[in-house]
């Protein structure tokens, strides 16, 4: 779904010693969508939120962070080995990361600080995680055998009975297979680690080809099964069982099936059923988790040698914004890319953004990520005449589109009714659930909606409002509150009743008239078929853009709206349940099939020559930027008749912000061919006047085998100036070949705001106190607007030193690191770095937010008296 954004950019978690993090909030807004003359129906972004991936409470991960340490990980041990190693190298090299760590907690107890540790890294980073209080964090900070400490971060992941697919009473566009293949080739002998929810192995569509897996997020139960909400036995985790049959299924009804049916799925319970900030059951990870799935992805059984890593590990899941290249998260991703695992994981669903930082998430954006955004591939979609009546009163008459899958059988007129509680109500952090099923009964349990067209704010869950509404009895869900796209809310055997959304103000007279004893009936005509003005091109809700080290990201798209997969337990007629799912997880899902299928059809490649192969060889739709799309639609078919790989996928020149500027980018070619390879490399761009790209050398040849690093320099003549970013595809191939395609956007100048601001300090003169300190209070970050969206602007590192009256530095005070734009604010103890009271006398708080690429900071400072 789309992130309501005061969820999604996350404030500050804690401070050491001096400073008492009291917390914030952060804002970040977007929008976008297309327009054509023809009739067609188009969406937003915006009109996505709760379709695309699931719904996004608020969440408090307290005061977790990410300890990441100087000494090498296994992964990094094997990569500079040039890859090669023997199961006893690696099997030390494991016990040396561990015995690091070790030394890191023997020195924290010697300062007193005793540290659980929720998990332990070793494979793919080396570090750990935990609830550390302010005195942990300023002491590691300070450790020289510490990287970094970073905040742990949420993660989100992005039913139909086989009797009801069987019938022809669904919408057009609502339901279909992924459709990709590779003739000859099913995945057979690939294990694919899926790092989502629990899977119903009992699902016949999965035909056993799902294994036990591993549960990282419980100690007693090792299996990765769907587990219930543990207040609603109804209730179980969906997105294991729906991606496992995109990557898997087989058998289905009218053909359907995944992608690589003859793979195996190796699941890894990394999000389900966790507590959030309101005290209540939602469905998400943390990024600590996730990172502790991909060391189970390229060690399984544990014992320190990756030799049995999985080839592919999918990661559909989701932290919204946080794009940073450093992030303990990102650095696993290139660990197992070292251990020769592919990772796949989802850009995110937040939609356009800024003309430079997009709106991407992590760990989708990661420099070794596959990164996947969504196509919409619906070339038509439903719509039908909808008209409201209040008495003689015509409230609207118009054609809007069919929410649903299910189709009006007939013109229908129906009464409106609407539930006892009629808004959502707004939960922690400003989350709007559904109207809970019972407010659909009136006191003597009969249902007010049974038969009826029921009313019903969207909400942020506009899935589970229709839902209860269905499950209420009502013939029809008329939704208000937001623009629900055609075909958005998809398949779900609960919901087998046609679905539209009116505007607010038709809600508001509607409701308004229940209210005063009114009865507004509503009329569905027959239904229509319109062409989707989204479709053949990237989805509104996929996030797209440059990361913070300014690549492009998504690397390609893969299918991601409408896609029919299975569902967990049984429909209520008994039978398999099945259902859809929109979004960057499931294109994602798609991709890493192909991933399998490649990977059984050239046993020979390695991880990177993979991601090389299917992000090189993608299909470009004509419309559409690189920005948005990457390289195009995935096409495995293409790819697997590559002779060549490319690393990386994408260059990062960074931004064109001064006159004559320049930047060199290298580019490593490697032969996969049996001969030999006469390759030339063209550079194609649009925009950016001024700007020229060169290669050296731009024709080559490379032997059986061979290798070959060239430059590519971007330079700008004159002084740039500020306008949407240049951006092209580096071709290289020969005359007689498809090229392969690597993408880049150079964005012209730089954020000029500042990036700390609004300081405020509620006593200028205090007496030190750990329960009632002075609160220093800031933004840090920034938001720019513009007309695709708001772009974010993060700080990489935010330092606070204290010093004297005489400028004496007294140390450093607090880092934090990869601050996503929020309003922060700390209490300030009045103790020094070491804990000790500051004594009487004028002090200087010295504070520097520095931005992801270390350039130009932004320094204030603050004086306070000690009393």
């Amino acid at each position: 779904m789309r992130t309501p954004l005061a969820s999604a950019v996350r404030a500050g978690r804690m401070a050491p010693l001096g400073l008492l993090a009291l917390g914030g909030l952060a804002f970040v807004l977007g929008a976008g969508g297309t327009r054509s003359t023809e009739p067609t129906l188009s969406s937003s972004a915006g009109a996505w939120r709760g379709l695309a991936g699931s719904a996004r409470p608020k969440v408090d991960v307290g005061q977790r962070v990410i300890v990441v340490l100087k000494a090498p990980s296994l992964a990094q041990r094997v990569a500079s080995a040039g890859g090669q190693a023997s199961d006893s190298q690696e099997r030390e090299w494991t016990t040396a990361a561990l015995a690091a760590q070790q030394q890191v907690l023997g020195t924290l107890a010697q300062h007193g600080v005793q540290v659980r540790v929720d998990y332990y890294y070793s494979r793919v980073i080396n570090g750990f995680s935990a609830a550390l209080d302010a005195e942990a964090v300023a002491l590691l900070e300070r450790e020289p055998e510490v990287a970094g400490v970073y905040p742990v971060r949420v993660a989100y992941p992005a039913t139909v009975s086989s009797q009801l697919l069987a019938k022809n009473e669904l919408s057009r566009g609502a339901a279909h297979d992924p459709e990709i293949m590779l003739p000859g080739f099913d995945g057979r002998g690939v294990t694919i680690a899926l790092l989502d929810t629990g899977v119903d192995r009992a699902q016949p569509f999965l035909r056993g080809r799902v294994e036990d897996g591993i549960n990282v997020l419980s100690d007693g139960d090792f299996h990765a099964l769907a587990a219930t909400k543990p207040d609603d036995a109804t209730r179980v985790e969906r997105h294991g069982t729906e991606m496992a049959g995109l990557l898997v299924g087989g058998g289905g009804p009218q053909g359907l099936s995944g992608v690589a049916t003859g793979a195996s799925v190796l699941p890894i319970r990394v999000a389900g059923w966790q507590q959030d900030v309101g005290g209540g059951w939602a469905v998400y990870s943390r990024t600590d988790q996730l990172i502790a799935g991909l060391e189970r992805a390229v060690d399984p059984n544990e014992d320190g040698d990756a030799h049995d890593a999985a080839r592919i590990a999918l990661v559909p899941l989701a932290a919204p914004y946080a794009a940073f290249a450093d992030a303990p998260d990102a650095r696993a991703v290139e660990g197992a890319l070292d251990l020769d695992t592919l990772v796949v994981a989802a850009a995110g669903n937040d939609g356009p953004a800024g003309p430079a930082f997009g709106s991407l998430s992590s760990p989708g954006a990661s420099p070794a990520a596959l990164s996947v955004g969504a196509a919409d591939l619906r070339p038509q979609t439903e719509e039908v005449r909808v008209v409201v009546r209040v008495a003689l009163d015509v409230v609207v008459d118009r054609l809007l589109p069919l929410a649903g899958a299910v189709l009006p059988r007939h013109a229908r007129e129906l009464a409106l009714a609407a539930p006892r509680e009629r808004s959502s109500q707004a939960g922690p952090g400003g989350f709007l659930g559904p109207p809970p099923l019972n407010s659909f009964f009136n006191r003597a349990g009969l249902s007010v909606v049974a038969g009826r067209a029921a009313l019903v704010r969207a909400g942020d869950d506009p899935v589970t409002a229709v839902e209860n509404a269905a499950r209420a009895g009502a013939a029809a869900v008329v939704l208000y509150g937001t623009a629900i796209p055609a075909g958005g809310l998809g398949l779900d055997e609960s919901v087998p009743v046609p679905v539209v959304a009116v505007p607010a103000d038709v809600a508001r007279t509607a409701l308004d008239a229940l209210a005063a004893g009114r009865h507004p009936a509503l009329s569905l005509g027959a239904s229509r078929v319109a062409r989707n003005g989204t479709g053949g091109g990237t989805a509104p809700f996929s996030s797209r853009g440059l990361s913070f080290d300014w690549r492009v990201r998504p690397d390609l798209l893969g299918p991601g709206v409408g896609l029919m997969t299975s569902e967990p337990s049984a429909a209520a007629d008994g039978t398999a349940a099945y259902g859809t799912v929109n979004g960057s997880s499931a294109a994602a899902a798609t991709v890493a099939g192909a991933a399998a299928l490649l990977a059984q059809a050239r046993p020979d490649l390695d991880a990177r020559a993979l991601r090389s192969m299917l992000a090189g060889y993608a299909r470009p739709f004509e419309e559409g930027s690189v920005t948005t799309q990457g390289t195009g639609l995935v096409d495995v078919g293409s790819a697997a008749a590559a002779e060549f790989a490319v690393d990386p996928t994408s260059l990062a020149f960074g931004p064109a912000a001064r006159a004559n500027w320049h930047s060199v980018q290298k580019l490593t070619i490697r032969s996969l061919s049996s001969r030999r390879l006469n390759l030339r490399v063209a550079l194609p761009q649009t925009g950016g006047a001024g700007l020229a790209l060169t290669a050296s050398p731009d024709r080559f040849r490379l032997p059986p085998g061979g290798k070959i690093t060239i430059r590519v320099k971007a330079s700008f003549q004159g002084t740039p100036t500020t306008g949407a970013p240049a951006e092209g595809a580096i071709q290289i191939g020969s005359p007689s070949t498809s090229p392969l395609r690597v993408p880049w956007a150079i964005p012209f100048g730089r954020y000029t705001g500042p990036l700390l601001s609004g300081l405020r300090l509620s006593e200028q003169s205090f007496k030190p106190s750990d329960t009632t300190p002075a609160v220093l209070s800031f933004r840090a970050g920034g938001l720019t607007p513009g007309s695709g969206g708001t772009e974010v602007h993060p700080v990489g590192r935010l330092d606070m030193v204290l010093a004297n009256s005489s400028g004496s530095h007294l140390g450093l005070l607090v880092r934090m690191r990869d601050l996503l734009p929020g309003s922060y604010a700390f209490g300030l103890t009045g103790r020094d770095p070491n804990g000790n009271v500051l004594p009487s006398g004028d002090y200087t708080l010295a504070l520097a937010a520095i931005p992801p690429d270390g350039t130009r900071a932004t320094y204030r400072k603050v004086t306070f008296t000690i009393k």
